[in-house]
């Protein structure tokens, strides 16, 4: 029997993007049998650009923090009517450990995800790409907007230029300082040692904003012998690895790794 019965699927968005990137992975889960579900952040619903039509004044989605965003996602997971497998890209990805470590999730898959405290994030990489995020010595009740070069940088290295600029419009939204903060407050804090659902860690070669070797130094934090804590790495991915062209493949790793718990 396997251990994973749930048809239920839960994607959790990471920052600086709308919820909209996951329909095609919707579609291909769906085709597989599954009910899919991939709801905004708290003070993010509507289109791309509905949500950059507020900036920057936008106080609501300004001051909202990370747990916030992580405890709507369980009201929400906890209103249906099976425990959910949760997928979570980047910061969706430390949600979706966040997520796992209370128990909400049948099963995880965490793809390029930011990690959770206690991993450092050493790498000149990820910094270079995230830092401003942070909004360092700005007003903390301005959003804050990636850049187009930013966004070329973190997101799609190696994409045409064309293929840039159509990602950064269908993509792009505003985010929250206070939310990108919180990956560094006590909010990220999970315990590593605790039992856990079977959780898949997907990680890219190319990506800049999380690098392949800070999500093989979180999955090597987990330590319980008797929960499945599984790594797969793609050598051609970058961040912007949910919309790329070969997405199926890594989708279908995913549904493949699923279908063996």
């Amino acid at each position: 029997m396997k251990a994973v019965q749930s048809k239920t699927i839960v994607f959790v968005t990471g920052a600086f993007v709308t919820h909209l990137g996951w329909k095609p992975w919707q579609d291909y889960f769906e085709s597989k049998g599954y009910t899919t579900y991939a709801p905004s952040w708290t003070n993010k619903e509507g289109t791309a650009k509905e949500v950059r039509d507020r900036k920057p004044n936008d106080l609501a989605l300004a001051r909202t923090h990370l747990i916030d965003v992580v405890n709507n996602y369980a009201k929400f997971i906890e209103s249906l009517p099976e425990k959910p497998i949760v997928i979570g890209h980047s910061l969706g990805g430390l949600m979706t450990q966040i997520l796992l470590n209370r128990g909400l999730a049948a099963a995880a898959v965490v793809v390029h995800s930011v990690p959770p405290l206690g991993v450092i994030p050493y790498e000149f990489s990820f910094l270079k790409a995230g830092w401003r995020s942070l909004g360092l010595f700005t007003s903390l009740d301005k959003t804050y907007m990636m850049s187009f070069e930013t966004w070329q940088y973190a997101f799609t290295n190696g994409m045409s230029l064309q293929e840039q600029k159509d990602s950064y419009e269908a993509n792009t939204i505003p985010e929250s300082k206070r939310a990108a903060r919180g990956g560094l407050s006590l909010t990220a804090k999970i315990d590593f040692a605790k039992p856990h659902a079977p959780l898949l860690f997907v990680a890219g070669t190319k990506d800049n904003i999380i690098p392949s070797t800070i999500n093989k130094r979180n999955f090597n934090r987990y330590k319980d012998k008797n929960s499945v804590t599984d790594y797969k790495e793609f050598a051609e991915n970058n961040h912007y690895v949910l919309g790329l062209h070969n997405w199926q493949q890594t989708a279908g790793y995913i549904f493949d790794w699923i279908q063996k718990q």
